[in-house]
């Protein structure tokens, strides 16, 4: 009999951001080169895709590569570039089926111009899907998130006094889009790592040591089923303290 879900419909979380750590200790625990193991993520990335739309999920953002990673060596950043464009060319259609919308949060500027189209033209052809929202943080820093953000601020010449949270929101990568009820770290890490610093303050997080190639719909049913159990109190008082 196949295993029924039995996260509470009551506590899905609307917006679920991942960092998806762990592919390239996954590949050299297997004998494996590192980018066998980015491979490896990203075919997983598709069976999480499938399974957040069965859960409701309505916005996925995931870590795929920060402005950090451009200092690891050529061939992987290579690598993870080709990775990139296979996945839109294999995955795009499939994807636009499903009814997912694809975004980009970050700097295209430092792709090949080739690979930027191709990512702009995935982003056009499902902009109007609306079944899943998914952000792809690539070549994505949160720090310089902020740093963008407070550019605009300036450039828009806005006074101070009307600097205020939900109008520096309304400037990040991410706007429009809700911050994320839950962010997940695979691989058992325990750092943020320059990952939606503004949009993650209240966050609940959920860290487990299994690598990201082997975090399946079961793994990430335990984070849902985990997260569905948090008492979310964004600095106030749990709703089981009485007055």
């Amino acid at each position: 009999m196949a295993k029924k879900n039995t996260v509470s419909r009551g506590r899905i979380p609307t917006h679920v951001a991942i960092i998806m750590d762990g592919n390239g200790r996954w590949a050299i625990s297997r004998g494996l080169p590192r980018l066998a193991g980015h491979r490896a993520g990203t075919e997983n990335l598709r069976r999480i895709i499938t399974a957040c739309t069965e859960f409701g999920v309505k916005y996925l953002t995931i870590y795929a590569f920060s402005t950090e990673n451009w200092g690891r060596p050529r061939e992987e950043v290579e690598g993870l570039m080709h990775i990139l464009e296979d996945v839109i060319d294999k995955e795009l259609a499939e994807l636009n089926k499903e009814g997912v919308q694809l975004r980009h949060i970050g700097h295209l500027e430092r792709l090949d111009p080739k690979l930027q189209e191709k990512v702009l033209e995935a982003i056009e052809l499902t902009k109007n899907n609306k079944r899943l929202i998914l952000n792809v943080a690539f070549n994505y820093g949160g720090r310089d998130e902020i740093v963008c953000a407070i550019q605009r601020i300036l450039k828009d010449g806005i006074l101070p006094e009307d600097v205020n949270a939900d109008l520096v929101s309304q400037y990040m990568f991410t706007a429009g889009v809700p911050d994320p009820d839950l962010i997940i770290r695979t691989s058992g890490e325990l750092r943020v790592s320059n990952f939606l610093i503004w949009q993650g303050a209240y966050s609940e997080w959920y860290v487990t040591s299994v690598y990201w190639p082997d975090f399946d719909k079961e793994e990430l049913q335990k984070a849902l089923d985990t997260f569905s159990q948090r008492d979310r109190r964004y600095g106030g008082l749990s709703r089981t303290i009485k007055d």
